[in-house]
């Protein structure tokens, strides 16, 4: 899939390396006498996919020439000129970002070739690898090819032949990635940023009249395929359309049975019981759970038309149960559906249990484009390089969503989403990892959860790893302790390569104090509540809006209701919470939004406090809601305070969303990492306007919060 966006991780680019040998180092007069180019599939090189021709020049090879790759006017005389051989190669290429090293000379070379040969040139982009290492290592004694081999401990194969030394070009690449990641370029765009920034190579190369190796990046026409969406499945929820509550049948039931069920409730499946399970019992879990659908009724009755009906279900039912979660959003049951070609899925609580029904049918109603299989392509990731290029798609569906006139806070909702998805494949690569060195399966169920703005469904695009593990029992430091430190790392490393960065605070299942058994979790609950440090309060921020993206739900459920029930109520507290939060103040000054370099930093001057409102209430009232404008909704409902003013704080959180995920879609797109900080000039006035009102009504929160906590309902 070459069309990927400018956030494609380098690690997961579909590129091809290219080079080529000329009778000359003049691009304006070098004719090209050999081509050699090499895939590079999601990041991985693959050598054996490789294209190499020769190409008769149409005049004499210079002896100098000769000396260098060893082609002469006899080894070329009977080969296809330019003309005839670029639509392969142009072919080949497709859409790929082409990668070369000093790929400037090769590019004008290829540009001269195409015009006298009447040949339109449509510009690839493209990375040099002598600039990217330039960026990695400025202090180099020299950035030749043989030099950049030598520094990477790359093999260097066939110099001085086209297809030997695109190859030394791939291997550079592939070597220079994760140098370049820990300067914090990850993507595509960030690179070519990084690049254009090199003035003085540059400028050396264009004397030389070379063609500029590295365009500044901007939004291309492949970053718009999914600018218009069809929005409805990004809005809404599975259980907003299933069917509840799911009918059962045993498994040991005949199929007669099952098809009069299914007639006399005009449904078209039944959830089979797992063997050996009493019908009474209640829901049962999605994994443990059958389906038998019309279309199976009907195949078994072909089958055997004489004793189909007194078969039992269980034998034509389908295992184990393909299902999506409650609060999936309804894209990711359609791209699981088109993935499997299934019409029927079980939907399952947060603790795995079947809560519902999905059919074809319930979505007959939305337009579905190819931005709707995102979910199921991180889903079914086998590796990094696969995780990464779901992973670079997300960019293109928020501006997409939002060029739609989506709500940004929805919009974060699905990112969100998302990232739980990304964390649970982490989750199940890792796991891998861990069998295939032979640390066996996890020793005792366990939950991977993630926290903070990912809990809450309110994740944006400049966001870096908060994680946690519940283990169901093991000691610090004991057994289980240090299978799952092993995972973690696992984890870390796996969401580090694809884009999402370390945490700075070591907020991560990797590190002693955000993993640990459900006892463990409950003792550092007791702390927390009893006798509470400002780094403890951190914990508690991240920590209260956890979500469980992998593992045993009912494990993390059960920590999370605990949680509430502990805290609820709890004036000291609370107040430790609330002044934690107080230290605010929005970045306005007489003259409307004071900047630094031109942007504010919306999220300290304006998110943050709102969120914290919010939890702090949340948690004091037992409001078991993740989201804060549940939250904020949830203390209105229960008469708290002034509804004007909480109706403001929702309104103010929608705003400050909206204009920090804009931007971070702008500095994306420009090859810029995202942040929080808000370019202030580059927005309309009257959305200048409406920021600096949002801002204003936020200014006295920390005295509301102290009068709501002092509150009764209402």
């Amino acid at each position: 899939m070459a069309d990927r966006t400018s956030a494609t991780p380098l690690l997961a680019l579909d590129a091809v390396a290219l080079d080529t040998e000329t009778t000359n180092l003049d691009p304006r007069v070098a004719r090209i006498v050999e081509i050699g180019v090499i895939r590079l599939s999601s990041g991985r090189l693959s050598e054996d996919e490789t294209f190499r021709a020769l190409v008769d020049p149409q005049v004499p090879i210079p002896p100098v020439a000769t000396s260098v790759h060893g082609i002469d006017d006899a080894k070329v005389r009977n080969e296809p000129v330019f003309a005839k051989i670029w639509p392969e190669v142009s072919d080949y290429i497709g859409g790929s970002v082409v990668i070369g090293h000093s790929i400037g000379y090769d590019l004008a070379v290829l540009a001269s070739e195409t015009e006298r040969a009447g040949i339109s040139f449509s510009r690839p982009r493209t990375l040099d690898v002598r600039l990217l290492a330039q960026i990695v290592e400025p202090s180099l004694a020299g950035y030749s090819l043989d030099s950049l081999a030598a520094w990477l401990g790359v093999k260097a194969s066939g110099r001085h032949a086209a297809l030997g030394d695109a190859l030394t070009a791939a291997r550079i690449f592939v070597a220079l990635v994760p140098k370049l990641r820990e300067g914090n370029i990850r993507t595509l765009a960030e690179a070519e940023a990084a690049c254009t920034k090199l003035t003085a190579a540059l400028e050396e190369q264009h004397r030389a009249g070379w063609v500029e190796p590295v365009l500044s990046p901007s939004r291309s026409d492949a970053e718009r395929v999914l600018a218009r969406l069809d929005s409805y499945p990004y809005r809404h929820r599975v259980r907003e359309l299933m069917s509840s509550p799911p009918v059962f049948i045993a498994s040991d039931a005949p199929l007669e049975t099952a098809l009069k069920r299914m007639t006399d409730s005009r449904i078209s499946s039944l959830f089979v019981t797992p063997p050996g399970k009493n019908l009474e019992a209640g829901p049962f879990l999605g994994v443990e759970s059958g389906i038998v659908t019309e279309r199976d009724l009907l195949r078994a009755i072909r089958e055997d038309m004489s004793g189909a009906f007194a078969k039992p279900i269980g034998s034509v039912a389908s295992r184990p149960l393909a299902s999506v979660q409650t609060d999936a959003f309804v894209y990711r049951a359609i791209g699981r559906m088109d993935r499997l070609r299934i019409r029927h899925l079980g939907v399952v609580d947060e603790a795995g249990y079947v809560a519902g029904a999905l059919t074809s049918r319930d979505l007959l109603r939305l337009r579905a484009r190819d931005a709707v299989t995102l979910g199921d392509e991180i889903e079914e990731a086998k590796d990094v390089h696969e995780l990464g290029q779901s992973w670079s798609t997300l960019p293109a569906v928020a501006r997409g969503l939002l060029d739609e006139g989506i709500e940004a806070r929805d919009v974060s909702a699905v990112i969100s989403h998302e990232l739980g998805a990304l964390t649970r494949r982490a989750g199940l690569i890792a796991e891998r990892r861990m069998r295939e060195t032979g640390k066996g399966n996890p020793p005792v169920p366990y939950a991977l959860l993630v926290l903070g703005s990912a809990g809450r469904g309110e994740s944006l695009l400049a966001m870096d790893q908060d994680n946690a593990i519940v283990f169901e029992n093991g000691d610090p430091d004991g057994p289980e302790d240090r299978w799952f430190a092993e995972l973690g790392t696992h984890v870390a490393d796996i969401l580090h390569e694809v884009g999402v960065p370390y945490c700075t605070g070591g907020v991560m299942a990797k590190n002693a104090a955000w993993r640990g058994s459900a006892a463990t979790w409950r003792e550092r609950l007791q702390h927390w509540l009893g006798r509470s440090d400002p780094e403890d309060l951190l914990a508690v921020d991240i920590f209260f809006d956890f979500r469980a993206v992998h593992g045993d739900g009912a494990l993390a459920s059960a920590l999370w209701r605990h949680a509430y029930e502990l805290a609820k109520g709890e004036p000291g507290f609370a107040k430790l919470l609330a002044e934690a939060s107080s230290n605010f103040e929005p970045p306005l000054g007489w003259f409307g939004i004071r900047t630094e370099n031109g942007r504010a930093d919306l999220k300290k001057g304006g998110l943050f406090v709102i969120v914290s409102v919010a939890r702090v209430l949340a948690i004091y009232h037992g409001i078991s809601e993740h989201s804060t404008k549940a939250r904020i909704e949830n203390v209105r409902a229960l008469g708290l305070g002034s509804e004007d003013d909480l109706n403001a704080m929702i309104e103010t959180h929608r705003v400050i969303l909206s204009a920090i995920l804009d931007q971070q879609l702008v500095d994306i797109a420009a090859g810029r990492p995202p942040s929080n900080k808000v370019e202030i000039k580059r927005m309309p006035r009257d959305v200048q306007a409406k920021l600096t009102d949002a801002l204003d009504s936020i200014n006295h929160a920390d005295e509301m919060l102290r009068d709501l906590l002092v509150a009764r309902p209402s």
